[in-house]
């Protein structure tokens, strides 16, 4: 058993990638290296924008700047895509035993901490739009930091659980992993010893991390829904819809794909069908985030406008002295 032990923790693992023997390597190549580009610089500017304009300076914008898009969705594509892009143009296709372990650690509390940011943001919505005037109180920069912390510690929790024992599993024989990254379902095909109590616990802790935040969704928004019925004005419930329908819109498409990755039992699963799903949550995910918040969103496109104008009159008192 040391000796396994040994092997582990000197032998390489080979990522297949992607695809595997595809023509459209060069094209999907391009397509990847642009939606990292569009992810990380609308995530920046997000957080410009938060940080600069007074009209954001609000619980929920400081919940999108600090924690889903200047650190969490940053991070989740950082983590992946770029070894994925440098393994797309390379014949050695390999990843230490000690960055593979980096990698889950890393994906695990991201994807863990925007689990439990995206269930907390629900109660942000729900003060919102059932309690208006006391708003101020209840999400006051305390709770905001309480709520920052609370994310970050159930993802770093599930971080710090699962990738030591995953990482402690003897593997041997095969070291070619079928996936782009050193996701946990994959490398566990690896084992040459019984995991199947491992991966029962792991299902368990998978589900009670979706479950929790799940749980604190539908009630907020169960107390939402009630609100708005009783609303009598039109532009009221527009109001609230609207307030609304950017984290649900969110919640909907990265729930779903967690769902189907770590909640659907094997027999529903493919290689293929993991690789897409993988890739969907963890490269589209972070680039539509800060799009759908930005995009749907019209106190953000109008302060993107007003730091637009500000920054061209500078440009334009500038050339005028020069």
């Amino acid at each position: 058993m040391m000796s396994v032990k040994n092997t582990n923790s000197t032998s390489d693992f080979i990522l297949l990638g992607l695809l595997v023997n595809s023509k459209f390597t060069g094209t999907v190549f391009a397509v990847i290296l642009a939606i990292f580009v569009v992810a990380i610089t609308a995530n920046l500017v997000m957080i410009f924008l938060i940080h600069r304009d007074s009209h954001l300076h609000t619980p929920m914008y400081f919940l999108l700047s600090q924690l889903q898009l200047s650190i969490m969705d940053t991070l989740f594509i950082c983590t992946t895509v770029p070894k994925l892009l440098v393994d797309m143009v390379s014949i050695q296709k390999t990843i230490s035993f000690v960055a593979c372990g980096i990698q889950i650690f890393l994906y695990l509390t991201m994807i863990g901490s925007e689990f439990f940011l995206l269930g907390l943001m629900a109660y942000d919505r729900y003060v919102a739009v059932c309690n208006p005037l006391r708003y101020p109180v209840l999400m006051n920069r305390r709770v905001c930091l309480l709520l920052a912390a609370g994310a970050w510690f159930g993802g770093s929790l599930d971080g710090f659980l699962l990738t030591p024992i995953t990482m402690n599993v003897p593997y041997c024989g095969s070291r070619i992993i079928d996936h782009f990254f050193c996701e946990i379902p994959a490398v566990l095909k690896l084992a040459c010893a019984d995991t199947s109590l491992y991966e029962t616990l792991m299902y368990i802790c998978c589900v009670l991390m979706l479950l929790i935040p799940i749980s604190i969704i539908s009630a907020s928004y169960s107390l939402i829904l009630l609100t708005v019925h009783r609303m009598r004005s039109a532009e009221g419930r527009k109001k609230a819809f609207t307030t609304c329908s950017s984290h649900l819109t969110v919640v909907s498409i990265f729930y779903g794909a967690a769902f189907y990755t770590y909640v659907l039992p094997k027999s529903f699963h493919t290689p293929e069908q993991d690789k897409v799903v993988s890739a969907f949550y963890t490269i589209v995910t972070p680039m539509l985030n800060p799009l759908i918040y930005s995009l749907r969103n019209k106190d953000v496109m109008g302060a993107f406008k007003r730091i637009f104008a500000q920054s061209l009159f500078l440009n334009f008192r500038i050339a005028l002295v020069v």
